[in-house]
Formats: structure tokens, sequence, C-alpha cells
């Protein structure tokens, strides 16, 4: 049954409006506020990028996976890849007694090597 005007329009009893215009600005003002006109606008922070990304010997073999098994799967590998590579570089340390920024080093140096052939593409 349709309700006339009156009763459930604008200013009837079925409104849900409660208060004034002026409450409700200030709560959606409080609620939505903009950065002042003082302070710098937030820049995107900058990537991490390999500066070798494309280059490389191994660099086409590593796109090429990507692009075929999905960037997310691609991703969850090589993570694997490259914590398996520092558990051995661990051993290897403990092997010959090197301590632990030695063994940090090296690790760096993995990823250093990793990006010039193209690994980290």
């Amino acid at each position: 049954m349709a309700l006339p005007m009156s009763t459930a329009g604008i200013g009837g009893h079925f409104s849900s409006f409660h208060g004034s215009w002026s409450e409700d600005r200030v709560t959606l003002s409080k609620a939505f506020s903009l950065p002042a006109h003082g302070s710098r606008p937030l820049r995107p922070r900058p990537m991490m990028k390999n500066v070798n990304e494309g280059k490389g010997v191994f660099a086409p073999v590593v796109v090429l996976a990507r692009n075929i098994i999905g960037r997310k799967r691609f991703n969850q590998l090589r993570g694997k890849a490259i914590a398996l590579h520092s558990q051995v570089i661990t051993e290897f340390c403990k092997t010959i007694g090197a301590d632990g920024k030695q063994r940090q080093g090296l690790i760096r140096l993995a990823k250093k090597n990793g990006e010039k052939l193209g690994f980290l593409a």
C-alpha cells in the first residue's frame, strides 16, 4: 500500500534525518578531513628496482618462466630458492668458521651476482 507523500515524504514520520545540517557537516568534515594547506602532499614511496633488470644471461629465461607460471607463484618459488641458497651460504660459513659479518657479506655478494646474471629480472 502506498503512503501519501505527507507521511512518507521528506517531512513525514519515516524520515531518517535527525539533527541539523550544520551538525552533520561538522561530523562529516571530521571523518573525512583533508590535509592542511601548509603540509606537503604525500608522495608514493620509491620501489626498489633492479638496475640490471632485463639484462644478464639468465634474464630471458627468468622472464619467460615468470610469464608461464604467473607472478605470484614465481615469486614464491624465487623466495624459496633464495632462502635455500642463504642456508647453503650459512652452512658453508659454519664449516669454514666465518663470522656473521662475513656471512652477511657473502649473502650480499650472492644477491649482487644474481642481479648481474639476470636471476632477479
